[in-house]
């Protein structure tokens, strides 16, 4: 798995997800790099619905290279494969990881994908979030343990919990996620930076649009603000 710099990762995390979005949007300027497209004018969606909440705003931004996993929490037929698989990958990503994991259950949802103990893993290994597509529990342990958090929902309990497939593209809140897709998480959701674009080009960009934005900002809550002045702004760009 190819990664960025240090310097570059804390770099981003400077940032929220939302201006990450932005940063992806205007560095790949006509190419799309890729990325899914919506109907209406090309612009990618590389970025998670409103399905996925944020259930520990009190972290802030979390960065990291997604690890997938695809598990069953309640079927009691489904075939497992070894758990300690998945958390070797997370020790040897050689940086910084989030967990994406996958409810892929007959009832998804219904039974949790996370709870206090993996949280304590994953963190050790060298985690700093976790998402996941279907239910969480233990929130309070998690908080405590320290890990940034993102589910579909709160349950108390599971049934026969499996995992059944590691290191494949997932779906979570209708994002397409790929093994090693750099994420950017927050309140907000989760941004991806999609494989074989630069994480660099897209800091630099977020430079340059937190500058941008904080002198606009500037313009349209100080005392010379008028709305003549600002469409004459929004015209010469």
């Amino acid at each position: 798995m190819q990664t960025a710099p240090p310097e570059v990762i804390a770099g981003l995390k400077e940032f929220d997800s939302a201006t990450i979005f932005n940063a992806v949007v205007e560095s790949i300027g006509g190419s799309q790099g890729g990325m899914e497209l919506n109907e209406k004018g090309g612009v990618p969606e590389n970025y998670t619905g409103p399905a996925l909440r944020c259930l520990l705003p009190e972290f802030g931004v979390a960065v990291g290279y997604a690890i997938t996993g695809e598990v069953t929490t309640n079927d009691p037929d489904s075939e497992p494969i070894s758990w300690d698989d998945y958390y070797d990958a997370i020790a040897d990503a050689g940086a910084p990881t989030i967990p994406v994991l996958k409810d892929v259950d007959t009832r998804p949802g219904r039974g949790a994908c996370l709870g206090d103990g993996m949280a304590a893993i994953m963190k050790a290994l060298g985690g700093t979030g976790a998402i996941v597509d279907g239910s969480v529990r233990d929130i309070g342990g998690i908080r405590a343990v320290g890990l940034p958090a993102w589910g579909t929902g709160l349950v108390p309990g599971h049934g026969v919990f499996n995992l059944v497939r590691m290191q494949s593209s997932v779906n979570v809140a209708s994002l397409r996620i790929l093994p090693g897709e750099l994420l950017i998480a927050d309140e907000d959701g989760c941004t991806k930076i999609p494989l074989g674009h630069d994480p660099a080009v897209v800091l630099e960009m977020a430079k340059e649009i937190r500058a941008r934005e904080t002198k606009g900002r500037a313009f349209t809550t100080g005392p010379d603000f008028t709305v003549e002045e600002w469409r004459r702004r929004r015209k010469s760009g």
